[in-house]
Parts: structure tokens; C-alpha cells; sequence
């Protein structure tokens, strides 16, 4: 019965028989609270109905591109199938183990390709909706994090292709057995690609990370140079967890990953915030004086 925002005024207008609260008082807090749940009420709609708004946007963007992406979708394969096709021994190729793989795996690339030409829109869009509700200051130091974070990501799986793939599957080329034909699926080798060029891509995301957390004061530049040898550790861990087992591949992903993470640390020394001195403190200095 009672929707004011301000609950206990109106169990005390209940609880007492309004006796101590005049009429005229509880009917208002009452219009007032079913007013101020009725504009809540309103207010989450309207955030949904712009949200599915700017996800429908993104999802049309996505299909204008996906279209003249599609007609190049085997040439877009080729493309990222070329570190691999560079070192297989001479006659060998890659196969396709399902029926309708030939087809499904390019244009999954394609796909994969129309959403990165869409990221920025796409970051756009989200950018519109989260920016409303976040202060001047914090605007002002979100773009460049924003912008920082697309760059970094993409120089994440920059580095996978050019540098990564071309050494890993050189080495696994180099210990194939005498007698043992190399044929990899094109459907794991997308899965293989496409975790690569995530997993990079969110290593490269390190100096970010380092960055916000400083700023928003979660933790200090003493902590995380206290923490680096765990840093150092951690970064060997995950190597070994997404990258392939050979001590090629794990250190080619922790040893950028703990590079990265020095360049946070160094980076968020400009933006860390001095320890205010309090008034209190400061006058005391001055009477010891």
C-alpha cells in the first residue's frame, strides 16, 4: 500500500493512525512515493528499450558488413591460413573433415572480420549508452582508456599473426615425424586462431588494467611492484594454460605479458594521485616547529 520512497514516514503514518501526521502530509508522501516508483519504473524501461535499440544497431551494422565480406570469404581463409600453409611440407595441405566445413569455417571468418571493421561503431554504441551516467571526470579519462584498449587489443593479435603463428608452427613443422603427413582441420585451426588471437589480444590489454586499477585506487604503485615476481608467475601459468606445450609458445605469451604489465606500472605513476595532507596534521608540523 505504502510506495514512498521514504518508508519509515509512511509506517509511522500507518503504525500511529496518522495522529501525529496530518492527513494533507501522508496523502503527499503517498502521491510523492508512488510518483518517484512509477518514474524508477520508468526510467529501467526506457534504459531496456535503448539498450535493445543500440544492440539491434550494432547486430545491422554487423550484417551490412558481413555481406560484401561474405563474397571474400574464401580469400579472407587464405589469409589467415597463410602461417601455417608458409611451412607445411611441400604437397601438404590442410583438409576438412566435415560436409559442410568448406563452406561454414570462411564464412565464420568472414563474420569474425565484419565484427572487428564494426568494433568501433560497436564501441560507440556502448560508449552512448554508459556515458550519461558517468561524471565529467571520468569521461575524461575513460575516452583515452576506451581508445587505448581497442589499439592495444589489436596490436595483441597483430603480434599473434605475424609473430607468434609463424615461430609456433615452424617448430611443430620441424619435430613432425619422418613418415607422418601434417593435415590440420580448418575447423580446429580456426578454434586454434581464434583462441590465440583472443587470449593475445587480452594480454595486451595489461597495461589498461594496471592503469584503471590504479586510478580508481584499488591498489597503489608499491603494492604491484611488491607483487611482480607473482605477476612474473602468473604470466608463465597462463602461457602454459592457452598456449600450445612447448616452452616457445609459453614464453612468447608471458614474457609480453610481464613487459606489459612493467609498462602499467610505469605509465600509472603519472596518474597516481598524491595522498592529500590533512590541515589538522599540518598544523601540528608547523607548532613541533
Amino acid at each position: 500500500r505504502w510506495h514512498s520512497i521514504d518508508y519509515r514516514d509512511a509506517i509511522d503514518c500507518e503504525s500511529n493512525g496518522r495522529a501525529n501526521h496530518p492527513a494533507a502530509i501522508c496523502r503527499t508522501r503517498d502521491a510523492t512515493g508512488a510518483l518517484l516508483m512509477l518514474g524508477g519504473q520508468e526510467g529501467l524501461l526506457s534504459h531496456l528499450v535503448e539498450l535493445r535499440d543500440r544492440l539491434i544497431r550494432i547486430l545491422i551494422a554487423v550484417a551490412i558488413v558481413f555481406v560484401p565480406m561474405a563474397f571474400f570469404a574464401r580469400e579472407l581463409y587464405s589469409l589467415l591460413a597463410a602461417p601455417l600453409l608458409h611451412v607445411l611440407p611441400a604437397g601438404g595441405t590442410m583438409i576438412a573433415t566435415d560436409v559442410v566445413g568448406v563452406f561454414l569455417v570462411p564464412m565464420k571468418v568472414a563474420l569474425v572480420v565484419s565484427f572487428l571493421l564494426v568494433l568501433p561503431y560497436v564501441l560507440y554504441q556502448i560508449w552512448a549508452f554508459v556515458a550519461p551516467g558517468l561524471y565529467a571526470h571520468e569521461k575524461k579519462f575513460a575516452v583515452p582508456m576506451l581508445i587505448a584498449s581497442v589499439l592495444l587489443f589489436f596490436m595483441g593479435m597483430a603480434f599473434a599473426y605475424f609473430a607468434f603463428f609463424p615461430m609456433v608452427f615452424g617448430f611443430m613443422a620441424k619435430f613432425a615425424p619422418v613418415g607422418v603427413a601434417w593435415m590440420t582441420d580448418i575447423e580446429k585451426y580456426f578454434s586454434f586462431v581464434l583462441t590465440m588471437f583472443l587470449a593475445f589480444g587480452a594480454t595486451f590489454e595489461v597495461p589498461v588494467v594496471v592503469i584503471v586499477l590504479v586510478k580508481m585506487g584499488l591498489v597503489s604503485i608499491e603494492k604491484l611492484r611488491e607483487w611482480r615476481p607473482y605477476v612474473i608467475v602468473g604470466a608463465f601459468v597462463v602461457g602454459a594454460i592457452f598456449t600450445p606445450p612447448d616452452v616457445i609458445s609459453q614464453f612468447m605469451m608471458a614474457v609480453p605479458m610481464w613487459l606489459l604489465f612493467e609498462l602499467g606500472v610505469f605509465l600509472a605513476g603519472f596518474i597516481s594521485q598524491p595522498v592529500p595532507v590533512e590541515p589538522s596534521s599540518l598544523a601540528n608540523d608547523v607548532s613541533d616547529q
